[in-house]
């Protein structure tokens, strides 16, 4: 059962995330968990391509359509499923010891740690490293993503 939403809930949110002990460290931790998750990523890439081969060989031929969109039939769940559970961590945040969090109080749900992902690798895409400059000058060390979500990464 989910509990109603209050503007006095989002406020003592927000004020106890106004914590800078909260932010020690993020912007290291987060770079590494990245690749700690992308090393992830990968490697169950291999399994799901394996089974695309013999979605192939099982559709004659049209399975294989499905390797251009392989890493993202792998990141999407990855990132959905981890993100937006109860830890509301990928395994690599989990292991640097950070989270996502909503500003207004609520758990990130499946959907917006889709959005999250997705909106991270357009800007990446677009903005390549620059996309760390923002957190340079954003409050809570917030990407530019984090700042268009409402949500910060904070230390666990």
């Amino acid at each position: 059962m989910s509990h109603p939403y209050t503007p006095e809930a989002e406020s003592r949110t927000v004020e106890a995330l106004d914590d800078i002990a909260l932010y020690d460290g993020v912007r290291t931790r987060r770079v590494l968990a990245f690749f700690i998750d992308y090393a992830i990523v990968l490697a169950l890439c291999v399994p799901v391509a394996v089974l695309i081969f013999f979605i192939g060989i099982f559709t004659l031929g049209l399975g294989f359509f499905l390797y251009p969109i392989l890493f993202l039939l792998v990141a999407i769940p990855y990132i959905g499923l981890s993100l937006g559970g109860q830890n509301q961590a990928t395994p690599g945040m989990r292991m640097m010891g950070v989270r996502l969090a909503r500003l207004d109080g609520r758990p990130v749900d499946f959907m917006l740690a889709v959005v999250h992902g997705v909106l991270f690798w357009a800007l990446n895409a677009v903005l390549t490293p620059f996309i760390l400059l923002a957190t340079l000058v954003l409050d809570r060390k917030q990407t530019v993503h984090d700042w268009l979500l409402g949500t910060v990464v904070v230390r666990s």
